[in-house]
């Protein structure tokens, strides 16, 4: 069989789109891997993608934001593709849909709806979603999130519509609250067993709580907690490296020693 011509590389993003369009297009009637997939075997591809995706963007690297944008895109593009088989929608579809929706939820920019801050904007942006058949104002919070981006989301939705503290330090004062009902269940006698299904949910307001002020304070929890991940990882790399350096195991060595590396990989 003949070599498929490669489209040329496009200058214009219309172009470029159609390009990919195209190229998907061949893949899907050609390539024995991508003639085989559907939605469900993409499914966990797509979510690999987005976490590469976002550790790109934590890291700063502009190159493999851009490399890892192209991944995302290809695969909404395979499976708008995929859905056109059976006439169940197109990239078209999707593409105008969007579009739909940002225009209806953008009143003021496209209505003569006027707002004074991002307050109001995310107010009527959950106001119009109720509007448009949403039966709950978190019914957009998808159940599989991570648990620590749900409720950063859930958050987020409920002060759209007014429901949320009036000031940080109201929030400060519930996560004192909460670390102090989380730990009265470690303070009983020495005998008594520890109630765990309770400590769990203590610690489960702990969270919610720190999460909730983060809002407050500007803080993306989620990429908080995923900075500290990496600085971490890169400390704990260091203190192996070092211990191997040294000829040393790490389990046959004291956290005295350990504590060291640790505060070299702090500095550095």
């Amino acid at each position: 069989m003949p070599n498929n011509p490669i489209p040329e590389t496009a200058h214009h993003p219309a172009d470029a789109f159609n390009r990919l369009l195209t190229v998907l297009d061949t893949l899907r009637t050609q390539c024995p891997w991508d003639k085989k997939q559907t939605m469900e075997t993409l499914r966990h591809l797509t979510i690999e993608e987005t976490y590469e995706l976002s550790d790109a963007i934590l890291e700063g690297d502009l190159d493999e934001i851009k490399k890892e944008l192209g991944d995302v895109m290809m695969h909404l593009v395979f499976y708008s593709r995929i859905a056109s088989e059976t006439n169940a929608f197109n990239i078209t579809d999707v593409l105008n849909g969007v579009c739909d929706k940002l225009i209806n939820r953008h009143p003021h920019i496209y209505g003569d709806v006027e707002v004074e801050n991002e307050e109001d904007v995310k107010r009527n942006w959950e106001q119009i979603k109720l509007k448009e058949g949403n039966k709950s104002v978190l019914a957009g919070v998808p159940t599989s999130l991570p648990a620590l981006v749900k409720a950063s989301r859930i958050q987020e939705k409920a002060r759209g519509v007014g429901f949320d503290w009036e000031d940080k330090n109201q929030v400060w004062e519930k996560v004192e609250e909460e670390l102090q009902e989380f730990k009265a269940e470690f303070n009983v006698a020495d005998n008594t067993a520890i109630d765990v299904d309770k400590a769990e949910s203590e610690f489960g307001d702990v969270l919610f709580s720190l999460i909730n002020y983060a809002r407050f304070i500007n803080i993306n929890p989620e990429n908080a907690l995923e900075k500290t991940n990496k600085k971490f990882i890169k400390r704990f790399q260091y203190l192996e490296n070092k211990a191997k350096e040294n000829g040393k195991a790490l389990a046959d060595m004291t956290l005295a020693e350990m504590d060291i590396y640790w505060n070299e990989a702090k500095k550095l």
